[in-house]
């Protein structure tokens, strides 16, 4: 298994750059499936960031986050766009056979492969769905590899207000109006305001009461990973970053990072 380990430097804001992918590129950092799996036809697509193969395997895209359906789910309230990420994914996808790539774990809980799927004109389908603004990029500590292109795929769909970015439901939220989005998966924005290390964890406090305003966690497993790539956190102190992860509510609204990718300066605050 291989891991690309890369921290991303994007400003988001920036329209002057147009994403564009290799398709040889992005597979030269992952490892394709080898033997009789390496290859199959989508014959169901499930929502938009799921479908099965003629080959029985049931795939979860990695690396990328579309709009929720019930699925048969009781109370489950949908989100915006959700069928229609379903038909974009279907577009791209369905009757079309595709190549397994991996960037980390290789399976869910559910038992799904989490893998990159390349079409046979080289076509990456996480890199179309980000690009058409029907999914945002959503990594883990253990699935990591390209997780800068897929930024940068979904930066062009941001900029151009396709998809989901046209939405309100979807926004940035800035860290002042954060407390509101506890419990749900979130990109924040904000200007630290001050960094501190207390026992085991490092905090990126953004207002002038930890208790209440916003702070991003980070353990010192993770600022070891900031560290082996020449990052030190104190130099985030007065820099514009944009953060993504699970919004929980502890002494006031919080991120606990995982791995350096969830979180990206905005290099025009230097």
């Amino acid at each position: 298994m291989r891991y690309i380990v890369s921290f991303i430097v994007l400003i988001i804001l920036n329209s002057a750059n147009t994403a564009a992918y290799e398709s040889d590129s992005i597979r030269s950092h992952l490892t394709p499936e080898k033997g009789e799996l390496s290859e199959s036809r989508v014959v169901t697509v499930i929502d938009g960031d799921t479908l099965q193969l003629e080959n029985g395997l049931e795939v979860r895209l990695v690396g990328l986050q579309a709009p929720k359906i019930a699925l048969g789910r009781k109370n489950f309230k949908e989100w915006p766009l959700g069928y229609e990420a379903k038909e974009a994914l279907s577009e791209i996808t369905l009757g079309k056979v595709v190549s397994l790539y991996f960037g980390g774990r290789e399976m869910d809980r559910y038992g799904r492969t989490l893998a990159h799927l390349f079409l046979e004109d080289g076509t990456w389908v996480q890199g179309e769905m980000l690009k058409q603004g029907m999914a945002r990029v959503y990594s883990f500590e253990d699935n990591r590899s390209v997780v800068s292109q897929m930024l940068e795929e979904e930066k062009d769909a941001y900029n151009a207000r396709r998809g989901i970015w046209a939405l309100e439901y979807y926004a940035l939220r800035p860290q002042e109006t954060s407390s509101k989005f506890t419990n749900s998966f979130q990109i924040i924005t904000g200007i630290v305001k001050e960094v501190a290390t207390v026992r085991n964890n490092t905090y990126l406090n953004f207002g002038d009461d930890y208790r209440k305003d916003f702070t991003i966690v980070v353990p010192n497993r993770v600022k070891r990973m900031f560290d082996e790539l020449d990052i030190n956190l104190s130099d985030l102190q007065g820099k514009n970053i944009f953060v993504r992860g699970w919004l929980k509510y502890y002494n006031g609204p919080s991120i606990d990072l995982t791995h350096p990718e969830q979180l990206v300066i905005d290099e025009r605050e230097s």
